[in-house]
């Protein structure tokens, strides 16, 4: 019995970027947002640190998800790797006479 890993497809160095010149962009339009709103400086305080707390909790909600799906991956391979080692030790033709 053979298993096969699930591929792993690498991050291309053109999706990275995207990736971060969007979250660069989206958190800079946010930013300017907040500090021109025409409200009161408590006001403007507050939208900052919620939109600083959001942009957190995302990168710890995004790790959390991640190390959990590796969890899950590797505890998989332990058990195929255990299951298969069962299959290959036994032998239904082989006789256990004393």
């Amino acid at each position: 019995m053979t298993s096969t890993a699930p591929s792993h497809t690498p991050t291309t160095g053109a999706f990275y970027v995207q990736a971060v010149l969007s979250f660069g962009l989206s958190l800079t339009a946010v930013g300017i947002g907040v500090v021109f709103l025409p409200v009161d400086g408590w006001v403007r305080a507050f939208l900052g640190i919620a939109m600083l707390y959001t942009v957190t909790s995302a990168f710890t909600l995004a790790k959390v998800l991640r190390d959990r799906q590796e969890d899950t991956y590797i505890t998989s391979r332990v058990d195929r790797a255990r299951l298969d080692k069962l299959l290959t030790d036994h032998d239904p033709f082989k006789l256990d006479v004393p």
